[in-house]
């Protein structure tokens, strides 16, 4: 029986992150229905998985479930998508101090070789494993801080506007000015820094968000 729960949750978890993905990259638009037999063939999952993933996307903000209708992708408008930068600046802000506070010699060196990777991902043109590696950056970042509550939330709201962000990583210029934004970010943890890796983060988001404007207008 424990292997079996271990194989559901397993089950579960690949198709909620596959399904997220999608979500993120624009394969699925936004308030477009989300058919539980059509992921279940997609995704090679039987239909309880898939139902439960849908409830873990919605828990997220990514979808919405519809009374008696099913679910569908939650379009988050671009004025939403900008509120949650701006709440996300003080508490991404606070995880980068508390990761500067508490960053080991072994951490340190993982986040050099992070570094490295995003710059040579964007001299190559490799847009998507950058957009790969900066979220993986901003998980580390959350996991480092180990503040519970602070990663939570940030979590939730990392999901709700990375679709936002994604087209932003999509172009070239922008990736050349947001990798100096991610390097000042880990050179400040690595300094052990946490006022200035505080000041890093609120200047990227911020960075972001007029990006956004740009893109809109």
């Amino acid at each position: 029986m424990a292997a079996e729960a271990v194989g559901s949750t397993a089950a579960e978890t690949r198709v909620t992150d596959l399904i997220r993905n999608a979500i993120v990259r624009g394969e699925f638009a936004p308030n477009q229905r989300l058919i539980e037999a059509d992921l279940s063939d997609s995704f090679s999952a039987s239909r309880a998985t898939v139902r439960t993933a849908l409830l873990e996307l919605a828990g997220e903000g990514l979808v919405e479930r519809l009374p008696n209708k099913g679910s569908r992708v939650r379009a988050v408008s671009f004025e939403e998508a900008i509120e949650i930068l701006e709440v996300r600046i003080g508490v991404e802000g606070l995880c980068a101090a508390k990761a500067a506070e508490r960053l080991t010699d072994a951490e340190a060196a993982e986040f050099a070789g992070l570094r490295a990777a995003m710059f040579a991902a964007v001299a190559e043109g490799d847009l998507v494993e950058y957009a790969s590696l900066h979220q993986h950056l901003d998980a580390r970042v959350r996991a480092l801080s180990h503040h519970i509550t602070a990663s939570d939330v940030l979590a939730r709201l990392h999901a709700q506007s990375i679709r936002h962000q994604f087209k932003l990583s999509s172009k070239p210029a922008r990736a050349k000015v947001s990798v100096l934004e991610h390097a000042a970010i880990i050179d400040a943890i690595l300094a052990r820094n946490p006022e200035a890796a505080e000041r890093a983060v609120r200047t990227h988001l911020l960075s972001v968000i007029g990006a956004l404007r740009e893109l809109t207008a």
